[in-house]
């Protein structure tokens, strides 16, 4: 590489510039330092061909004396097989063979020579092992190490036809059974440490991976569990696979038991199932006989994962495999399971379901849960197992799902938090389970077997509730403070302290808004239900007393989180100081990102289903009050009609509010606001969050103001203060004013009744009345139109047994398909009368007014009782009757007697095939509840609704439940007050007369 020529000494260089030049410091420096740099360089390459020939020796030498030795291991075979002078039924020769074999062995020329060697060992396995036994134990223990981790090498190889995988699956047969060595060593405990050795080194060298490839290999792909007697290699594959887990390896380095537990499941079990993977090991790992360790292979296994999240993302490609199995073999072993197995179960559940992927089939659970009749084949089409030979991911993750809902995974999960001895990390547990379930799978309560059982557990409630009231956090000043008061406060949270509280408050409010809609009101009430001979039990959970405190813990909890939504200071990252942590080598962490981003939809979710919660509870108390009066004001806000002056803008510039809710993410408010309005102050965005969310906690009366300066800014818009802006004129004859109005006022006709009506009225005779309309001819008109629209008589609409309004169900018998523009056309009349803040007298059903304020047109069967008590009565009759259902002689029909003809109605599809028997009844019950207040008259009320709020905002209306809807129609049910009376009568233009006005009053008042 360097040449010689006989210098040993350096040459002098000789400036041929003369000494007198003088050299720049500059050019001087960077001459010394290419001059130091070359030296550098120069000792690198020396240095490196030292290293390059050393190898090249070193390779040479082995490669030479890997031939000297094939050719001495040859020569003894071959005296060996030829009878000469050496005989292979010696120890120290086979010793000295394998030695041989092992230092040059190659896998491409020497394959023929291991197998030789693994015949004569198999052959000689006594002689051979007998070396464990003396001064050549540790050499021989490791010649076995290597001879069984080159069976697992050739095994890898099993796809190629030829290679005779017999023998190496002998060897590892016998040199890995206790058969082999106790006749020779007699010591039990050594034989184990021995075992436990080789099985461990040869898990280190890929043991399972060979067993994986052998499996699908040689086994069939038809095979089942079944046929393990018809396939002898079966059997031995099983074998092999089950041999290394039952051993503790306490003779190995600490961690060796979990190294085998950690390859047995990435080299086994992580990969997507083959079909002999899940027809045949599975199942035969689930079946009691193999007595698969169950216990310590979850502990493993949640020790590996516990490694692996630091470093995995959210959803893991392993997770459905994995899970899977951990779900059928724990079928068969789940009975067997100690105190801290059950935990350990229940953190591997945790652990897999929230990085298991959603499936196509769970997106569409909450779709399926809907009104519609005709859903059932929807609902039934599961992902079906694909064709090829390893199943697809959507079909397992299907397949853990259905396992995780059986009776037995259910029973057992329930057991373990219904026990008095429940601890608070298994309920905790529990409430993530569900928690995931239902946000991340989107299950429904009704579908999942777990939830549904845990929702009508009283007692898991109660346990629930507690622990949430009881969870505490350390704050930076030392103090200890409840959870549920920090979320009240509106303070930040830690990720640690919110991942402990989310799951549990999510749950609870799931599962009792769930439960809430199968109490009725006298269970929620604590009335005694009026049935002879009939005992029924209280499936509600908590006390009134109980409850007033929680809807206040569940109110300020929402109003909180607001407070989070909209945070005072909102502190963001700019542009400029990313760049330049970029400059310095800093990067930003995604993966934090991403956790900030799921942190802030838990919190969304957790805002939705408080607010569910809190908003029945709401309904319960408005249809019968439990809570003592202002109980749901809160003093933490002061919302004030003056203040929240950026709603007050003209209608034209209204739009669908979107606004991002701070570090929570964006909260949906649908109180409308100006788009050209300027930003708003976070005390505005909160207060319109409130009114949008919780209007209830603002009082009625600063919510009646709001709505009227809303409707005022709208009025001004349209209608205006000059007296000659365009208008509405029409002629009306009173003996016909609902005829005429409907004509003359129909959409076609007058497209926006938010504009001034003047009305010109005519009389019986067809002459015009005297009178100019200066508004109150029209205050007349209208009052006398909705009078006339919504009386009984006229068909549009019933009345209750309590004389309440609500649609008429045969109305479209009386004016046929025409009959849904009828009430779009009240609809909109209502609605003109609320824009233009008058009182008519027109007691609507609660239910019907509930159905015209909900985001759903629905309403369920809690108001039955406002429609028809008798039916409300018999249904909770049948709910709680006791004896044979079936005798009672129901099926799934109503009976409608409409203009005295009856009507058979089938509640679903072959319903009157269907009896009602003790397992459908609550079906039933709920069916006719649906029928009665919601199919029966869907489209009426979709039509009143509609016109309704075709003049007014059906969000300002939403600031009203029912009852104050009623009394922005009606007024209050109050007495007359006659000193309100007189304060505000005022008297002119009679003066002589005011005294004798007088006496009046007091006769007024003594005959009050």
């Amino acid at each position: 590489m360097f040449s010689f020529e006989g210098d040993f000494k350096t040459r002098p260089k000789v400036s041929l510039g003369g000494a007198s030049r003088k050299e720049e410091k500059a050019s001087l420096l960077h001459r010394t330092q290419e001059e130091r740099r070359k030296r550098e360089e120069e000792r690198r390459r020396l240095k490196n061909a030292i290293i390059i020939q050393s190898f090249i020796r070193g390779y040479r030498d082995r490669k030479q004396q890997h031939a000297i030795q094939r050719s001495a291991f040859d020569r003894c075979a071959s005296a060996s097989q030829s009878g000469g002078t050496f005989s292979i039924a010696s120890g120290p020769n086979l010793t000295l063979l394998v030695r041989q074999l092992l230092f040059f062995y190659k896998q491409n020329e020497d394959s023929k020579r291991l197998i030789w060697m693994y015949q004569n060992l198999i052959k000689h396995s006594s002689l051979f092992v007998q070396q464990l036994d003396g001064s050549e134990r540790l050499t021989c223990l490791f010649q076995i190490k290597r001879l069984m981790s080159l069976c697992c090498r050739l095994l890898q190889n099993c796809n190629d036809d030829s290679l005779n995988v017999a023998l190496p699956m002998r060897m590892l047969e016998v040199f890995s059974s206790e058969n082999t060595y106790l006749p020779v060593l007699q010591d039990a405990s050594y034989v184990v440490s021995i075992i436990e050795q080789i099985l461990h080194y040869m898990i280190q060298n890929g043991y399972y991976r060979s067993l994986y490839l052998l499996i699908n290999s040689k086994l069939p792909s038809s095979i089942e569990y079944s046929d393990l007697s018809r396939v002898p290699i079966a059997n031995i594959l099983l074998e092999n696979v089950l041999k290394p887990l039952h051993f503790t390896y306490n003779s190995c380095p600490e961690g060796a038991r979990q190294q085998v537990f950690s390859a047995f499941t990435e080299e086994f079990l992580a990969a997507p199932f083959t079909d002999q993977i899940f027809h045949f090991i599975i199942p035969a790992l689930a079946d009691a006989h193999t007595v698969f360790p169950y216990e310590p292979f979850l502990s493993a296994l949640l020790l590996l994962e516990s490694r692996r999240s630091g470093t995995s993302s959210r959803t893991s490609s392993r997770a459905p495999w994995l899970f899977f199995f951990v779900l059928t073999v724990g079928e068969q072993y789940l009975g067997t399971l100690s105190e801290e197995g059950l935990l350990v179960y229940l953190r591997v559940l945790q652990t897999f379901l929230s990085q298991l992927p959603v499936s196509p089939a769970s997106t569409s659970c909450q779709d399926s849960a809907s009104d519609s009749e005709d859903e059932g084949e929807e609902a039934d089409k599961q992902p079906s197992a694909p064709e090829d030979g390893r199943l697809s991911v959507p079909y397992i993750t299907e397949e853990c799902l259905k396992k995780l809902d059986t009776k037995q995974q259910t029973n057992t999960l329930l057991n373990l938090v219904w026990r008095d001895s429940a601890s608070e990390e298994a309920l905790t547990l529990m409430a993530s389970i569900g928690h995931t379930l239902m946000v991340q799978h989107r299950m429904v309560v009704p579908k999942v077997r777990l939830l549904y059982s845990l929702a009508f557990n009283a007692r898991f409630l109660r346990h629930l509730w507690f622990l949430i009231s009881s969870m505490t956090t350390r704050m930076i000043t030392g103090s200890v403070v409840p959870l549920l008061q920090v979320i009240s406060r509106g303070s930040p949270m830690s990720l640690e302290d919110s991942s402990r509280i989310i799951p549990l408050f999510y749950l609870f409010s799931s599962l009792f808004s769930h439960s809430l809609i199968s109490i009725h009101d006298n269970e929620f009430f604590g009335d005694p239900i009026e049935v002879v001979g009939q005992r029924q039990s209280s499936m509600m959970p908590f006390t009134l007393e109980e409850l007033i405190m929680l809807s206040r813990c569940l109110r300020d909890a929402c109003l909180g989180i607001i407070k989070l939504a909209y945070p005072e200071t909102k502190p963001e990252v700019r542009e400029e100081y990313i760049t330049a942590f970029q400059s310095i080598g800093v990067t930003t962490n995604s993966e934090m990102q991403q956790c900030i981003q799921m942190e802030q939809k838990r919190w969304i979710q957790l805002f939705k289903v408080i607010t569910n919660l809190v908003k029945m509870l709401k309904s319960r108390d408005t249809r019968r009050n439990f809570c003592p009066p202002n109980h749901w004001l809160s003093e933490q806000e002061d919302i004030k009609a003056d203040k929240v002056t950026q709603l007050y803008v003209p209608a034209s510039r209204h739009v669908w509010r979107f606004r991002r809710m701070g570090r929570i993410g964006p909260l949906q408010s649908s109180l409308d606001v100006g788009l050209e309005s300027p930003p708003l102050s976070v005390s505005e965005e909160r207060q319109l969050a409130i009114l949008t969310e919780l209007p209830f906690v603002v009082p009625f009366e600063e919510r009646v103001k709001i709505f009227q300066r809303l409707i005022y800014a709208d009025k001004q818009e349209v209608q205006g203060d000059g007296p000659f802006l365009d208008g509405i004129n029409v002629t009306i004859r009173r003996n016909y004013i609902y005829e005429d109005a409907y004509d003359k006022l129909s959409p076609e006709n007058e497209p926006d009744l938010k504009k001034r009506i003047r009305v010109h009225l005519l009389n019986a005779h067809g002459l015009d009345e005297a009178g100019i309309d200066g508004g109150g001819i029209f205050r007349e008109f209208l009052n006398e139109l909705l009078k006339s629209g919504f009386n009984p008589n006229q068909g549009f609409f019933k009345t209750t047994n309590e004389g309440l309004l609500y649609p008429s169900p045969a109305a479209q018998m009386l004016v046929g398909d025409s009959f849904a523009r009828h009430y779009y056309f009240l609809g909109r009349m209502l609605g003109k009368a609320l824009y233009e803040n008058m009182l008519v007298e027109l007691p609507f059903a609660g239910f019907f007014l509930s159905k015209l304020l909900g985001t759903s047109a629905d309403v369920d069967i809690h108001h039955l009782a406002s429609l028809d008590p008798e039916v409300y009565k018999n249904l909770l009759f049948l709910k709680s009757y006791e004896g044979d259902v079936e005798e009672l002689g129901l099926n799934f029909t109503v009976v409608n007697n409409d203009l005295g003809e009856a009507q058979v109605v089938e509640l679903k599809f072959g319903g009157k095939d269907i009896p009602v028997t003790s397992a459908n009844r609550i079906a039933y019950i709920h069916l006719v509840a649906d029928y009665r207040l919601n199919r029966q008259i869907r489209q009426h009320c979709l039509a009143f609704r509609q016109g309704l709020a075709n003049v007014v905002n059906l969000e300002w209306l939403r600031m009203f439940d029912q009852q104050e809807i009623q009394v922005l129609i009606s007024g209050a049910q109050v007495p007359i007050s006659l000193e309100d009376l007189k304060s505000f009568t005022n008297y002119s233009g009679a003066e002589g007369v005011v005294s004798l006005g007088m006496p009046g009053w007091l006769s007024h008042e003594s005959g009050s």
